[in-house]
């Protein structure tokens, strides 16, 4: 009777959140807060459908000019041709995370079409595991697609972004599976734990090195003993490294110099219903989407490498 109470108290205080989320979004910016227009640009990648599609649409509808990428052209057509319809100012590429040369193809059309972007959304992730089930049989793809295709497109976008006294912004889809310090799904090695925790540890080659031990101990199939997370244990381990990688890029943009900023956050949108969650979510796309549609057009984004749900920050 307790755990029950407790579980609609919980859904009861997400209910009024999502309410209080429901009314801000009602209240248009202000004129003098609209730091953007119809000529900045928004890349977002995965956005073909589900929380992908939906920032598009609401960045579109805010009158910026999206990007809707996809792996399957002809599928990203018709996704970004549904916006069109609705007069959205939506246009399309192709774009794989996982590929070189169509990163690089991207960037260069990206370059003569446009000249720069303004924002990047990194949506595009997998997760193979529904319900209760924890196969880590997938264990490579979803890191690999979840956490390097990410770090690619960081990487090849930084350049391209447009300088302007607003500062351009990167926003990672995450997840709070990916905590550090979560209380219940977490890492159990307190040294290691530590070091991803803190600034002064956190190195790109730390993160790398951590997933490369994790993806050793499933290859050999001892991997249930090494202390990583107990749910959706890959793709934790993705999203954990989204979020360290995102505090580590925020400490190493914060050195470019005014009018060159560039504001790097990420956000969980919660167990959305979407294909990823085989539809078994609580919350709506257009729910899961808002807090990264926020951070992308904050008028004053001071904040950098942090971690938000539901428009508040969140520890990592």
């Amino acid at each position: 009777m307790e755990t029950k109470g407790k579980k609609e108290k919980a859904k009861e205080r997400q209910e009024k959140r999502l309410q209080e989320i429901s009314l801000l979004r009602t209240i248009p910016y202000s004129d003098h807060q609209r730091w953007w227009s119809s000529e900045t640009v928004a890349v977002v990648t995965g956005a073909n459908r589900g929380i992908g599609f939906e920032i598009s649409r609401q960045l579109a509808g805010h009158g910026l000019t999206v990007i809707l990428t996809s792996r399957d052209t002809s599928v990203g057509l018709e996704a970004a041709n549904v916006l069109q319809e609705g007069g959205f100012n939506v246009d399309v590429h192709q774009l794989d995370v996982l590929d070189p040369p169509s990163i690089k193809e991207f960037c260069d059309w990206i370059q003569e079409k446009y000249g720069f972007i303004d924002i990047l959304v990194n949506n595009a992730g997998v997760n193979y595991n529904l319900g209760n089930d924890n196969s880590v049989e997938f264990s490579k793809q979803v890191i690999t697609t979840n956490y390097y295709g990410t770090k690619n497109m960081v990487k090849a976008m930084i350049p391209l972004m447009r300088p302007s006294t607003a500062g351009s912004r990167i926003v990672n889809v995450s997840s709070r599976l990916g905590k550090v310090n979560g209380r219940r799904n977490r890492i159990e090695d307190s040294a290691l734990k530590e070091q991803l925790g803190d600034l002064d540890t956190l190195s790109e080659e730390l993160i790398d090195r951590t997933l490369s031990t994790f993806l050793q101990q499933v290859e050999d199939g001892n991997w249930k003993s090494g202390g990583w997370p107990e749910r959706f244990t890959d793709y934790s381990m993705s999203k954990l490294a989204v979020n360290a990688y995102t505090r580590l890029m925020a400490k190493e943009l914060s050195n470019r110099p005014e009018g060159r900023k560039i504001y790097i956050n990420c956000f969980c949108p919660g167990w959305v219903k979407t294909a990823m969650t085989g539809w078994a979510g609580n919350i709506s796309a257009e729910n899961g989407a808002d807090t990264g549609v926020w951070l992308a057009l904050l008028p004053d984004l001071a904040i950098s490498g942090k971690f938000f749900a539901e428009r508040r920050e969140i520890s990592f």
